[in-house]
């Protein structure tokens, strides 16, 4: 129980707080969302990678992240096959088990759960989820409406993606930032994973359809909790991967369904009650799942 009182809880009464600010004030989630994502969340990229060494295991990192999503992406079509979904709900389910909440939920759970030496992995996990998700998400969220081409544009409009180019340009061409320049980005980069945090539990709070398809709802909740996961433990047994970036990669792979993917469902009409449905119970479950996860690691 000490894995869920220093990891977990301290994560889950943030999510709490901004689930019942919401509930209460009823404030512009989409503001105060696009204030982290464009201010805050940069800092938090650049610093972070900026005093990193770039070696071999973030390349194993990314490649583990496209690896993932392309297999989870496979089993969605095998499913939608078997059971005859239509477009919009192999759409749903692919948005649902898919993509994980690597950032307001994992980059805390990763910082409490490992320390400040697996946040780095953390953070750069965070930035790759997000580009799949802004590319292949977005595309799946809105096949017959937007091309794949349409969908990759979608990354440059991100400005995390520049926080990580320029954070690898500054560190391999050696630039050094001013002690107030950095002093800046650090303060703002401090204040990015509680903002993300609450901001987490305001999305939830502002769920308003569910849709209780047990079929989809059930598979993907299998593949989102367990058998994402499970995968992330082959690759790192198979690879002989790096005993604390392998605790990152399976803890990641753990997260509950991002709620990034409901805006995206919504937007582009993809089921997004269903969508909804399956971020909430993942989201609730992943209290025991990463509790249990944590302690045996």
């Amino acid at each position: 129980m000490g894995v869920f009182f220093s990891a977990v809880l301290p994560t889950i009464i943030v999510f709490i707080l901004g689930y019942l600010l919401q509930r209460t004030r009823f404030l512009d989630v989409k503001s105060i969302s696009t204030m982290a994502i464009y201010i805050f969340l940069p800092a938090l990229v650049f610093k972070n990678l900026y005093a990193s060494t770039f070696d071999q295991r973030f390349i194993i990192l990314f490649l583990f992240a496209l690896c993932l999503l392309i297999v989870l992406i496979i089993l969605n079509k095998i499913f939608a096959a078997l059971f005859g979904w239509s477009k919009a709900t192999e759409s749903a389910s692919m948005l649902a088990s898919a993509f994980m909440n690597a950032g307001n939920y994992g980059a805390p759970i990763i910082y409490f759960g490992l320390g400040e030496e697996a946040f780095p992995y953390a953070i750069f996990f965070m930035v790759v989820q997000s580009l799949l998700m802004n590319s292949f998400g977005v595309y799946y969220a809105s096949r017959g409406k937007r091309s794949i081409g349409q969908a990759v544009l979608t990354i440059f409009k991100m400005p995390a993606t520049y926080a990580a180019l320029f954070a690898f340009v500054f560190q391999k061409c050696q630039i050094e930032l001013t002690e107030s320049i950095y002093s800046m980005i650090g303060l703002l980069a401090d204040g990015s994973i509680p903002v993300m945090m609450v901001v987490l539990g305001m999305q939830l709070a502002s769920i308003k359809g569910l849709e209780m398809n047990w079929q989809v709802v059930s598979t993907s909740v299998i593949l989102k909790m367990f058998i994402s996961p499970f995968l992330a433990f082959l690759f790192v047994r198979i690879f002989s991967v790096d005993p604390l970036l392998g605790s990152v990669m399976i803890i990641i792979s753990a997260m509950p369904t991002a709620v990034t993917t409901t805006l995206f469902a919504v937007e582009f009409d993809a089921e997004p009650d269903l969508v909804s449905t399956i971020t909430l119970i993942t989201t609730v479950m992943s209290v025991l799942t990463l509790t249990l996860l944590l302690n045996i690691l």
